[in-house]
């Protein structure tokens, strides 16, 4: 009877929230009699110190409604037609992130974990939004602007207005519900962060992660380093043209302000010891070589980073987080610790100094110290630190807040060693992946607390984050990315999970694509507009068949001849049917979803070849991130794009490609190839060569020819290039290809002694 009440009360709460369209879901609804008129007449009143949050909400009534309204203190003589706003007191910080020492029992900790509950009453003359914080006040208006019928839209809307009466009464489940974003690889002007802080704020997103310093970059003014903007704030591209920017200490404290008075937090990142290469261009004795290096142009993990058996380093660190603390009153301090290698660290006497005095086991020791000695000189200022989950490898740093973004299990291991903990990981949180890796059902479908933890254990999840990483995103392809995923973010992080449900989400979201056009947000799609079945029809021909994975999607496609340099335009036709292909053809799409068209190309050659849809064996595990779509990917017809991550692909790390196609009976040919590609900087390299072998019957194997690489391993860029064998007429029925390893990442390499991975796809035999 228990659970048939709690079904029924998800299915009212579903129900109701359908008719309200508000994101992210409340906690309860409840509709009541009588509906309230919004009209220029309605007073807007506040009680209790919650005037700013009253004067923001009466201030964006007046600009959507084109009435102006004004605020004053609740008068009693006012009792009808009013909204009031009420609260007993101010949170003492922006989002209340409350700290390991918090006292109390474990219930006491729960409830005291996120902040922030209001209810709303609407009747029909007032509406009543009240909160024991005036921060509850402020996330209660963000709800109740989204229930005024018309505002939605970007024109506004006109009155009078009815609001159904109903009651709310809403919390969230986590305290931090939080957006990095990526001011480093591409910069970012300080109206658009603004922007983003309204966005997060009307989503009920109460933390703006600001990366404000990287290896292509540093964007925040420091006045005891003045190289920090003059040198490391520029960077000179592959054109030689200048590009760069930062922040000043007048526009981070007008940022900072503006979103304390939204209730939103700003942690500023700043890198160390690794993603450092901006600031040791500034300063070269910050190294351990002290070399001049320029401020990178390229993305990727290098191994100049902070020495850490200098004193002058710290000495430089405490400096710079001296003004940092100054400008940024959050609670925590983020100091990355990700992606640092320890090749000038054990190349370097200082290091090997500081290691063998302090006597500690290796470099990963070595960082643990690093990261400590930092975060005992930001708690005597009252900070505390975060940091990406490789601190974890030295042992946790004093009290540190662990934000685990390579999988769960580094979450997982914090929280059982009793440090909070901000979930990321990249399966579910990296908006700078493309829709075939995390679409907004991915998104919508994260737990941000690992399996396995109890009660106690899961109260160390403080809540989560969705990452904006741009090193291929500018600042106008940011709001793509995002949108609409961050509304599927803001609910995993605002509302219980036994409350939600993607299908009505998705009714929800319909109507937000207009919340985000008045916003000035130009969103993104949700999902792959459309995907791909191919299968064989016979005699050499196969079946493409373009499925649309949302309502209202547009296919447009152009069939040409691959394999060519040179092409014709593209003439497109709507798709309505399948489409049979009988030679190597590059498939062109173009596709429209709420009059946009798909910003990724999805060009792709389609080849019927003589090893389509044949058994495949492979000697080898791929990777689960690089799967290519399964134990079939090397044959499915489908060639890789110039996207690695198209989900194409298929990967190993650290190991060989083997594997055999059966052509199932003998058969004549004269070509064999395979593509493999090539990303120096993300230890992706080609092949070190290519054996190709024939059998007649999967024993006994003859070698058909050796191909050797054509490019140098240091060759930059990131591209799948072809090794190829074309044979006077061969009679076989199987063929067998050995991709090689290139080895360890190479000592010039930035990450020098790390196994290298491989990417293939498709053996094409003709």
């Amino acid at each position: 009877m228990k659970n048939l009440l709690c079904l029924v009360f998800m299915l009212l709460v579903f129900q109701l929230s359908a008719q309200l369209n508000i994101v992210p879901l409340p906690t309860e609804i409840k509709m009541l009699t009588g509906d309230f008129t919004l009209n220029d007449k309605t007073t807007i009143m506040y009680s209790g110190p919650c005037q700013q949050d009253a004067e923001l909400f009466a201030n964006w009534l007046s600009e959507r409604s084109k009435v102006t309204y004004t605020i004053k203190p609740n008068d009693s003589e006012v009792t009808e037609n009013f909204i009031l706003f009420t609260c007993n007191r101010t949170a003492q910080r922006v989002t209340n992130n409350v700290t390991p020492d918090l006292p109390g029992n474990l219930e006491d900790r729960i409830a005291k974990q996120a902040p922030g509950e209001y209810s709303i009453m609407i009747a029909p003359q007032r509406i009543i939004v009240s909160s024991q914080l005036n921060m509850g006040v402020f996330y209660g208006s963000q709800t109740l602007k989204q229930m005024i019928p018309g505002a939605e839209y970007p024109n506004g809307f006109s009155l009078p207005v009815s609001l159904k009466g109903c009651k709310i009464s809403d919390k969230p489940k986590f305290a931090h519900r939080g957006l990095l974003l990526d001011c480093c690889r591409h910069f970012m002007s300080k109206d658009y962060v603004m922007k983003y802080i309204d966005l997060l704020s009307f989503y009920k997103m109460n933390v703006l992660h600001w990366h404000l310093t990287e290896d292509q970059g540093w964007r925040i003014e420091i006045e005891k380093y003045p190289l920090l903007t003059e040198v490391g704030a520029w960077r000179t591209e592959a054109d030689g043209s200048k590009y760069g920017g930062f922040y000043t200490k007048k526009d981070i404290r007008e940022i900072v302000a503006y979103a304390a008075s939204r209730h939103v937090e700003v942690i500023p990142e700043i890198e160390m010891p690794g993603h450092s290469c901006a600031a040791i261009a500034a300063y070269p004795s910050l190294s351990c070589n002290k070399e001049k290096i320029p401020v990178e142009n390229e993305w990727g993990v290098f191994k100049d980073i902070y020495c850490a058996g200098n004193d002058e380093t710290f000495v430089f660190l405490e400096n710079v987080l001296t003004e940092v603390c100054d400008l940024f009153p959050s609670s925590y301090i983020h100091i990355g610790g990700d992606e640092a290698p320890k090749f000038r660290w054990e190349h370097c006497a200082l290091c090997q100094k500081r290691i063998s005095d302090l006597g500690l086991k290796n470099e990963a020791e070595l960082q643990t110290y690093f990261i400590e000695r930092i975060a005992m000189f930001l708690a005597a200022k009252g900070k505390k630190i975060i940091g990406w989950d490789e601190i974890l490898e030295g042992g946790i740093p004093g009290d540190a807040m662990i934000q685990s973004w390579r999988g769960m299990e580094g979450g997982k291991h914090a929280a059982l060693a009793n440090h909070y903990v901000v979930m990321s990981p990249t399966s579910h949180c990296y908006f700078d992946y493309g829709l075939e890796a995390t679409d907004l059902r991915e998104v919508y479908g994260f737990n941000p607390i690992p399996d396995g933890l109890t009660t106690d254990q899961a109260s160390f999840i403080r809540g989560g984050e969705c990452n904006m990483w741009t090193e291929h995103a500018p600042q106008d392809q940011v709001d793509s990315k995002v949108f609409p995923r961050l509304l599927a973010m803001s609910e995993v992080l605002w509302t219980y999970p036994d409350a939600r449900s993607y299908d009505e989400f998705e009714k929800r979201v319909e109507v937000h694509y207009n919340w985000l056009s008045s916003m000035n947000v130009d969103f993104g799609f949700p999902a792959l507009p459309v995907t791909s079945e191919i299968i064989a029809e016979g005699d050499g021909k196969l079946k493409l068949t373009l499925v649309p994975n949302l309502k209202d999607v547009k296919i447009q496609y152009c069939l040409q001849r691959a394999y060519e340099e040179s092409i014709d335009l593209p003439v497109y036709a709507d798709y309505y049917e399948p489409l049979h292909v009988s030679s190597p053809t590059l498939v062109l799409l173009r596709v429209k979803f709420k009059d946009k068209i798909y910003p990724v190309d999805l060009s792709r050659i389609i080849d019927p070849h003589l090893g389509f849809a044949k058994p495949i064996t492979l000697q080898y595990a791929p990777s689960e991130y690089y799967s290519g779509g399964g134990p079939k990917a090397l044959s499915d017809g489908r060639i890789g794009s110039k996207n690695f991550r198209d989900g194409i692909w298929q990967a190993v790390q650290g190991e060989n490609i083997e594997a055999v196609i059966d052509l199932q009976k003998t058969t004549e040919i004269s070509s064999v190839s395979s593509n493999w590609f090539h990303y120096g900087n993300a230890w992706i390299f080609r092949p070190s060569h290519v054996e190709y072998y024939t059998s007649d019957d999967g024993k006994s194997w003859k070698l058909l020819t050796d191909v050797q690489n054509n490019i140098d391993e240091k060759t930059p860029g990131e591209f799948p290039i072809a090794y190829t064998a074309k044979v006077d007429k061969i009679q076989c029925r199987f063929v067998k290809m050995i991709g090689y390893n290139n080895g360890a990442c190479p000592a010039w390499h930035d990450a020098p002694g790390e196994p290298s991975w491989l990417f293939c796809d498709e053996m094409i035999i003709h």
